[in-house]
């Protein structure tokens, strides 16, 4: 028998550590190839780990509750083969977790001491035991707070949240953000920028921000104070499209078992403008720009929650219609579900975001930094336009379709920009009616 790591996989740019919320197999369990293991919690996405091959769990070297930075061995699996030619596995004393992020956040009386499960039976991260401790939050207060993570498990950022809310007047609530920073990437101190008051009428009504929509919140502003946004607008006519669409679906459907939409088809022809015009798909650092290699074309989501996340289609040029249609549906199903990996949602160099799928015609994003370009997709409408033939122009009724690409003037002029959302619309515009699929 021969012995395999199971590793605490790379989940993002950002992304150094997580932690583990639930082991799904016990130590001498039978486990298949991809078959999830435990279960992990980043500040970015819940997700699961599967096993790399078939056989038997044999040792668990982490704990429910420990933070584990990636790169590290969490397990180790007894596979079918010879000996182990793995070097022999050195456990490591883990330091304490959590405890450290907060070391120096002053220090309230101490109400109890919670366990890792509140009163009512929701499931408390060390972080979280040790922040409400040091703040004199019971374990009933806590059931008060409403969890956005995994199974409304109550995250980082919903204490904080909490936190300041609940002590606008003391001083000691309002250090808190600054001692915990939200993104592995920003700084340690964040001094809180002054923020107007808005006064309140009789019957409003006043709703915190989840945690996504925080992020959100920050990285909008943040992308409008480091671009120079510009927005072009083309008028497409996709009526060869939305024919071809509309002969093949059915038969499509019968044999992939899942229906093809329009956005894999305009996903492939934002690929095939940036492989003709690649450097809209670069990002800037400073006073230099990084032309990107890989096409990963990011898609906007809408979630149930009403938050927006974006998965990312790596390598979007090297696949067939069919493939990313798979992809574009499996992505967006795996979103609304809350089953994205760290990984599926970041690496992006370019994003598409579908207005028209709430009846916009037309719009103008805000880039997804640190990309330099965005594309919005407005609603196809039926329209009257004026048809060119070799006997005259004539008015017939097309679909017509808006396509807008919001760019970074600091690296994108009008005529880079423009010249890519126009060769977006022809591709569409050209499209093969008798094409197979």
């Amino acid at each position: 028998m021969a012995e395999i790591e199971l590793i605490m996989p790379k989940m993002g740019e950002s992304v150094a550590e997580a932690t583990i919320t639930n082991w799904l197999k016990s130590e001498g369990d039978s486990i298949e190839a991809e078959e999830p293991v435990l279960e992990i919690a980043t500040d970015k996405v819940d997700s699961e780990i599967p096993a790399p091959e078939t056989g038997i769990l044999k040792k668990i070297l982490f704990q429910v509750d420990d933070v584990v930075k990636v790169g590290e061995v969490i397990a180790i699996i007894e596979v079918e083969g010879e000996a182990s030619s793995l070097a022999p596995i050195t456990i490591k004393e883990k330091a304490p977790q959590a405890v450290q992020e907060i070391q120096n956040s002053p220090t309230t009386a101490l109400t109890e001491e919670l366990t890792k499960n509140s009163p009512s039976g929701k499931f408390l991260s060390p972080l979280v035991r040790s922040i409400s401790e040091k703040e004199g939050i019971s374990g009933s207060e806590l059931d008060l707070i409403k969890g956005t993570g995994l199974n409304d498990r109550i995250t980082k950022d919903d204490l904080v949240l909490y936190i300041d809310s609940r002590g606008k007047a003391d001083s000691k609530a309002a250090s808190i953000p600054e001692a915990l920073p939200t993104s592995k990437a920003a700084p340690a101190v964040v001094t809180p920028k002054p923020q107007r008051v808005v006064s309140m009428g009789e019957g409003d009504e006043i709703i915190h921000m989840d945690r996504m929509r925080k992020m959100i919140s920050d990285h909008m502003i943040m992308s409008v104070n480091t671009s120079a946004h510009v927005t072009s607008f083309v008028e497409a006519d996709v009526t060869e499209m939305v024919m071809w669409r509309n002969k093949v679906k059915n038969g499509y459907q019968q044999r992939e078992g899942e229906k093809i939409t329009f956005t894999p088809i305009i996903m492939e022809a934002v690929a095939k403008a940036i492989k003709e015009m690649p450097m809209i798909n670069v990002s800037v650092s400073g006073d230099t720009i990084i032309k990107r290699k890989h096409i990963n074309l990011g898609m906007a989501t809408a979630l149930p929650s009403g938050n927006l996340i974006v998965p990312v289609i790596k390598d979007a040029d090297q696949m067939n219609l069919v493939g990313l249609s798979k992809k574009v549906n499996d992505l967006a199903n795996r979103a609304r579900n809350n089953k994205l990996s760290p990984d599926e949602v970041s690496g992006g160099t370019f994003t598409v975001t579908n207005v028209g799928t709430f009846g916009n015609v037309m719009g103008t994003p805000i880039i997804n930094q640190p990309q330099v370009a965005i594309m919005a997709i407005g609603a196809i409408r039926k329209k009257p336009a004026v048809i060119e033939t070799s006997f005259g122009d004539t008015i017939g009724v097309r679909h017509m379709m808006f396509l807008s690409l919001s760019y970074d003037h600091r690296v994108v002029d009008g005529s880079l920009g423009g010249s890519f959302v126009q060769r977006v619309a022809k591709i569409l515009e050209d499209f093969d009616l008798n094409r197979e699929v």
